[in-house]
């Protein structure tokens, strides 16, 4: 039986559009040959356009865990201290994962819903001294934080003879990120977020500091993720393993519609839904999860009065009204509702999901104003 068609309203996976599907329908070919040499090349130029770099950008066949595991593992040799910045459940996992590869790890813990600031990080750094990284979760999927202090912590790494790794996964190609005039170091995405793909490719940016201690790494990389080979083989116009080609094809359709649309008018429309859908939410009634001044323009929270059940508005938004949210994840799994305001994003969509929230709300005997919520939101895109 044929699944129905939903709108995705996740923070990721989301909604691709058609001419990302149809670029998938292509003969397959040989990832050895001039085809996919051609293709790569394609991709390689629309990825530095996206990433804003002169430097290389690489895609790898796996989720954005991988790449965040192939920033760190080819970085990090035991002992090396790591500032990691705890500020919801990616930052937890970070820090895992820099654990897990033997470093030390240097906790900045900051409430969730509030984002680390360049001082946090300035202060960490200058107690600990002989710190080789830090690493921060550019943007907290799980409560809708985005760290805007991050120029600033770049700055700080340069200052003192670190590196700054960026796990942008849930806002690269949705807000400003320029790579090379921020001086971010190592830089990862996903394709299945503001790229608007099909998830299964990530993709890493990696600067010439950076470069330059890998290159004095005791200890030797993971096969698969060794960036070194992985460099190697891109200057060949090919990947060290077999890649996941019809994805390339549509990452390549993809970077050529973000390039279509011209960055500026991409983050420009991210940060009108984003206005709209906290705009929204509060006409129901709702507070937004993040701090106002660290509030994300990609991924939206909001949380939920004590007496709504986060599973049944999840349901009734999918079952009832063919919309697709989340709840929350760790501590806050059943306190908070999360929406994707990222890729494809439209006026239609962000309306389309205020009224299917309103009105779950009011089947759950909520007390919420009928088109509230979306006169408010209609205010955001029509006010001049």
């Amino acid at each position: 039986m044929e699944e129905k068609r939903r709108l995705i309203m996740l923070p990721g996976p989301t909604n691709v559009p058609d001419r990302v599907i149809l670029a998938m329908m292509k003969p397959m070919i040989n990832h050895r040959g001039p085809e996919f040499a051609a293709l790569l090349s394609s991709v390689a130029d629309g990825l530095k356009y996206v990433f804003e770099t002169k430097e290389g950008v690489y895609v790898l066949t796996s989720s954005g865990t991988g790449a965040v595991e192939c920033a760190i593992s080819n970085i990090i040799d035991p002992g090396d201290k790591v500032i990691v910045p705890v500020f919801g459940f990616f930052s937890e996992r970070l820090k895992e994962t820099v654990t897990r590869h033997g470093g030390n790890v240097i906790e900045v813990p900051v409430d969730w819903g509030k984002a680390p600031t360049a001082e946090q990080i300035e202060a960490a750094i200058k107690k600990e001294k002989n710190v080789k990284l830090t690493a921060v979760v550019h943007n907290e999927t799980s409560t809708g934080v985005t760290v805007r202090d991050l120029p600033q912590m770049a700055e700080l790494a340069i200052e003192n003879d670190a590196l700054l790794l960026a796990d942008s996964i849930s806002i690269l190609g949705g807000d400003h990120l320029p790579i090379d005039k921020w001086g971010v170091d190592l830089c990862v995405t996903g394709a299945q977020k503001c790229l608007a793909c099909p998830p299964g490719l990530a993709m890493i940016s990696v600067a010439k500091r950076a470069w330059e201690v890998i290159g004095k790494k005791k200890v030797k990389p993971p096969f698969y993720f060794d960036l070194p080979s992985i460099r190697e083989h891109w200057l060949r116009k090919e990947t060290p393993f077999t890649p996941a080609t019809l994805l390339y094809y549509a990452l390549d359709e993809s970077l050529k519609m973000i390039r279509e649309e011209g960055l500026e008018n991409r983050f420009q429309r991210h940060a009108t839904c984003a206005r709209a859908f906290y705009s929204g939410f509060e006409a129901l009634g709702l507070k937004p999860y993040a701090a106002e001044n660290v509030r994300s323009n990609t991924v939206v929270t909001a949380t939920l009065p004590s007496a709504v059940d986060v599973n049944k508005v999840k349901d009734i938004m999918k079952e009832r009204y063919n919309i697709v949210i989340t709840g929350g994840l760790g501590k806050i799994r059943t306190l908070i509702v999360r929406i994707g305001c990222m890729g494809a994003v439209s006026e239609p969509a962000v309306l389309a999901t205020i009224n299917s929230l309103e009105n779950t709300l009011a089947d759950l005997q909520y007390p919420v104003k009928i088109g509230a919520g979306i006169e408010a939101a209609r205010k955001i895109f029509h006010s001049k």
